[in-house]
């Protein structure tokens, strides 16, 4: 490299810091600025040092920290994830200026909901049905994120699933596309606030790209065969909106879509999210994804493996090093094209720039001065924000004869394995969140009573007797620590103090790990051990209040029919044992609602609001024998999509709409009075479904198409109105023409899914 080329490539360097100094980031609309210093840096670049920024690594017992920052040295790293406090980092960034070229590395991690301050997990942040809630969450995640000195988060997780077994359930925002979409956009725009590279943001990368949430029988890393109409009128849309609100990037899924791994494929990588979609991003593989070829039978070998996912547009091989290792001798062999590798390297780039990492190679982690003293300082985090998020995302749902809000006096047992676990409230990812900051139902319970009551507490059971699973989840470090009393000696232990009490109050559910990656289930029912609890609790006729910990829908009949009051809290995170305390007190009135439907059993499995109807629909009001049913159980869900209870009651009247027909460039109004008929203040979601009756194609039954989240005081009413036009008709076709056609639309709003006020229009 000549004199004469350093110095351009330095001049570029120095252009973009100080185009970044004067206007306080880099835009992200600099397009040709963009283009010039990468094309320019790319020219000097050598072959190796360009397969070096498709390698994103992570430190590991193969792999130390000590061969990482050789290997940066000598300029074969392009990123790093796992990775999370700014000492660590500045050390491995140092090595960067003792590279050739001196290009800096980015960082990533798994933030999905929460990086110090960790908020309720995605499916409890869906349950807000609160995009103020949810940009909240995602915002606090960014400034926590970036003042650890990372750039990038692998999220949002955009996956629809309509199979609870799933174990990633407890990552995305359950079954519905449109929720999804809004949520998944949401947390785009909260973390990269309109620029990555400003102080406080980060990258959103949108993960897994594509169908991951559909993997047959809810088995983690499982195959996807699905019709093309339903891919894109339901899986689909949610991807290119969380695009379409900025994200930078895209993480691929390790599954297979219809035969052919997202990894190697080029009508997922190129045709659609390249071409139809016109994303212009960095592509990542998802953690040894392009090695796994070989499993899944596409690819003989790891060179081969490499060669298919490159040329299919996987842009970054995370943690296996396929790229490196091969690339550079398929090459030589023709087997892959110089521009093939360019396209990839370029993405890297510009997705550096857009961090603004050529600006400031330290762009997040400022001198090491700026340095937190105590990383895990109390001062770090936002409790608040959390406690206030938190108790959006609770669901209340059974509370006969007003069993809830608790009094705070006389006697309360708080019983079950969950009710004072630190770990397990935070749920899965929980990324930097350190346990023993988190508030137990417990602590939560103590704080709220003070001395105005008598709180007691016992285990009263293991949230699981069975050693096999015990060990499954305990297979890299221990999260279930069971109790060494017999299952007997902890229920009896328990209905001692129960009986001593006013009510019993018990936290079951699932241990944080049932409900994550590599943690699907075949039985989606609270664990045996959990149940003869509760059965032995409710034969002491004390009322019993069950909150619900568990990070997917489960089959709750048993409970549902014995439980005084029932409150499914998910994971809620750091503050989750305050926030529950809220709400079972009665100092906030719950408002979340359901994103995922509650079946009666895990044989009604998939069930899910926006089915398409059948020639042989089951009525419930006349159940017929040759109509599509189970003749073994009460058809239809325990709890439908979008259920949710308040503390006080609420009406919606008759829908009225601002016409009976409706032409391509018009819009209609749909309109209903919601009053609070209770006795306490309160929010309710209010939700426009619709239906289009007759098409080319079988269309659902009922598709959530808006929704509003409407406070009211006691005998306070609100007019709400929903606009409709024609774009919200659409559908993918049997062409995949996305498009309308005339005819009825059937138009429903109310408080769930099924609680609907109806009525209907003419698309002209």
């Amino acid at each position: 490299m000549t004199t004469h080329h350093v110095i351009g490539v330095l001049a570029l360097f120095v252009s973009a810091s100080i185009y970044a100094q004067d206007s306080g980031g880099i835009p992200q609309n600099q397009v040709k600025e963009k283009n010039a210093f990468v094309s320019h840096l790319m020219k000097e670049m050598t072959l190796d040092e360009k397969i070096g920024q498709l390698n994103l690594v992570s430190v590991g017992p193969d792999y130390t920290k000590e061969a990482i920052m050789a290997d940066v040295r000598a300029g074969k790293v392009g990123g790093m994830f796992n990775t999370v406090t700014k000492p660590d980092i500045r050390r491995i960034q140092d090595q960067v200026q003792y590279s050739r070229l001196k290009i800096p590395l980015f960082y990533a991690y798994d933030v999905v909901h929460g990086q110090r301050t960790v908020f309720p997990i995605s499916l409890g942040l869906a349950a807000s049905w609160d995009l103020n809630a949810v940009a909240t969450s995602a915002r606090i995640s960014a400034e926590e994120t970036a003042a650890d000195g990372l750039n990038m988060t692998f999220s949002p997780m955009v996956d629809i699933t309509r199979d609870p077994r799933w174990g990633r359930v407890s990552e995305g925002f359950g079954e519905d596309t449109y929720l999804t979409s809004r949520m998944g956009a949401e947390m785009v725009k909260a973390y990269q606030n309109g620029d990555p590279s400003a102080p406080g943001s980060i990258m959103a990368n949108v993960k897994h790209y594509a169908l991951y949430g559909a993997v047959e029988g809810g088995r983690d890393y499982n195959t996807v065969d699905m019709s093309l109409t339903r891919m894109f009128n339901d899986y689909m849309p949610s991807y290119q909106a969380a695009l379409a609100a900025g994200a930078g990037g895209v993480m691929v899924a390790l599954n297979s879509v219809n035969g052919i791994p997202a990894t190697s494929n080029v009508w997922l990588l190129q045709d659609i999210l390249r071409k139809q979609w016109h994303f212009n991003g960095l592509t990542v593989s998802d953690h040894g994804a392009i090695g796994g070829l070989v499993k899944h039978g596409v690819a003989q070998d790891d060179r081969q493996a490499a060669m298919m996912a490159l040329k299919a547009g996987v842009d970054m091989d995370m943690a296996d090093n396929m790229y490196g290792k091969y690339l550079k001798g398929l090459l030589k062999d023709g087997l892959v094209t110089q521009q093939e590798i360019d396209r990839s390297v370029r993405h890297v780039l510009d997705a550096k720039w857009d961090m603004g990492l050529f600006a400031d190679a330290y762009r997040h982690l400022g001198p090491a001065s700026s340095d937190p003293a105590d990383t895990n300082a109390e001062s770090r985090l936002h409790r608040q924000q959390a406690r206030e998020v938190a108790r959006t995302s609770l669901v209340l749902l059974k509370n006969d004869k007003d069993t809830l809000p608790l009094q705070k006096k006389g006697t309360i047992a708080l019983i079950g394995p969950l009710a004072d676990s630190q770990r397990d409230i935070m749920g899965s990812w929980s990324a930097a969140g350190v346990a023993k900051q988190a508030v137990t139902v417990l602590k939560g319970m103590q704080d709220a009573i003070g001395d105005k009551a008598t709180l007691l507490y016992e285990r009263g059971a293991n949230v699981t007797d069975d050693k096999d699973i015990v060990d499954y989840l305990n297979t890299y470090e221990q999260q279930v620590v069971p109790d060494k009393r017999t299952p007997q000696q902890m229920i009896d232990d328990a209905v001692k103090i129960a009986d001593k009490s006013d009510v019993v109050v018990a936290v079951v559910g699932e241990a944080q790990g049932m409900a994550h990656e590599a943690s699907s289930r075949s039985d989606i029912s609270i664990p045996e051990s959990q149940r003869n609890l509760l059965k032995a609790l409710k034969a002491t006729g004390k009322p019993l209040v069950i909150v619900l910990m568990n990070g997917r829908p489960l089959t709750l009949n048993w409970e549902a029919e014995n439980a005084d009051a029932m409150l499914e809290t998910w994971f809620s995170g750091t503050e989750g044992g305050n926030a529950i305390a809220d709400v079972l007190f009665g100092d906030y009135n719950p408002s979340g609602k359901l994103p995922m439907t509650f079946p009666r059993s895990v044989g009604q499995i998939p069930l899910y609001n926006s089915v398409l109807n059948t020639g042989r629909p089951f009525n419930p009001k006349k159940p017929e024998k040759y109509t599509s049913r189970y003749f073994d159980i009460t058809n239809g869900p325990l709890y439908p999509f979008g259920f949710g209870l308040s503390y006080t009651q609420f009406s919606v009247s008759d829908i009225t709409l601002s016409s009976t027909t409706l032409n391509a460039k018009g819009q209609l109004t749909a309109s209903v009075m919601v009053k609070n008929t209770g006795k306490r203040a309160g929010a309710t979601i209010v939700q426009l479904y619709l239906q289009d009756v007759t098409a080319s194609i079988s269309r659902p039954v009922k598709e959530l198409k808006n929704f509003e989240k409407v406070e009211l005081a006691p005998g306070e009413e609100k007019r709400v109105s929903f606009p409709i036009d024609e774009k919200q008709l659409r559908f993918y076709n049997t062409q995949l023409k996305w498009a309308s056609e005339p005819g009825k639309f059937n138009v429903f709003i109310g408080l769930d899914s099924q609680d609907v006020q109806q009525s209907s229009f003419l698309l002209e």
